[in-house]
């Protein structure tokens, strides 16, 4: 069903499509230590049935309608201090891709990595590391892209099909993901990282905007400013800045 894409040097290149498993993060895992780690290789299922989320959620998708993958990379460049770059970088290519489709439309990113159209949630990215001396030794993406579901359990949902009215071919949606990754990923590599930080907080879900958040299991009121070189969260609360790190904060409405 999935063929390698034609227009990308590595993203997708080396394509294992199971047509059911628990968690692609876990297969790819599992093959990485079984040949080693390839850079763009792709476990794609057409079902994932205990797909995880942030936070330890679990990651809902109708078999056969969305995009469940993930995706290996070495990037041995990056420290692991800057390790929210690869958040900025996947968050980015789901973005890019979906406007190839829906060009009128606008995508914005719920920081950390969360895609939302219309203020709901269409895309989740999971990002598991392994670090060695500083550095990023291995990174698995993990990637759910709602693209022709159209019934959700959860009231925050919605995909590219409920958004445009039409269903899309996920091989050509599969395509673009993997183009939008490999130029965001080039960027990375490239040391572009003020292209990727900067189109990161323009596209940042809530930005400039008052809204509630829950901290320490207090609702307070707050103006989202960015995100800050350490990848936290900034929020303005009446004049005092703070800065929140993954788990945290929790936005609220």
């Amino acid at each position: 069903m999935y063929k390698i894409p034609a227009n990308t040097l590595f993203m997708g290149q080396h394509l294992v499509f199971v047509p059911e498993c628990h968690s692609t993060n876990n297969v790819l895992q599992q093959l990485i230590q079984q040949k080693g780690l390839t850079d763009g290789m792709v476990v794609i299922t057409d079902n994932q049935t205990e797909g995880r989320g942030q936070r330890g959620n679990t990651w809902e998708s109708e078999p056969g309608k969305n995009l469940t993958l993930s995706l290996a990379l070495h990037p041995k460049f990056l420290l692991a201090r800057d390790q929210f770059l690869l958040n900025a970088f996947a968050s980015l290519a789901v973005r890019d891709c979906i406007t190839r489709f829906i060009p009128a439309i606008s995508v914005q990113i719920k920081w950390p990595n969360d895609i939302m159209l219309h203020g709901k949630k269409t895309c989740g990215i999971l990002i598991e590391n392994q670090i060695r001396d500083q550095f990023i030794q291995q990174a698995i993406v993990g990637i759910g892209l709602n693209v022709n579901q159209v019934s959700f359990s959860f009231p925050w949902a919605t995909s590219l099909a409920m958004t445009a009215k039409q269903f899309f071919m996920l091989d050509s949606v599969f395509s673009a993901l993997m183009e939008c990754l490999e130029v965001r990923y080039l960027q990375l590599k490239s040391g572009e990282k003020s292209i990727l930080c900067n189109d990161y907080e323009a596209s940042l879900f809530w930005k400039d905007e008052v809204h509630d958040f829950l901290i320490n299991e207090e609702r307070v009121s707050g103006i989202i400013l960015g995100v800050g070189v350490d990848g936290k969260l900034n929020v303005d609360f009446n004049g005092e800045v703070r800065s929140f790190g993954f788990k945290e904060i929790t936005y609220l409405g």
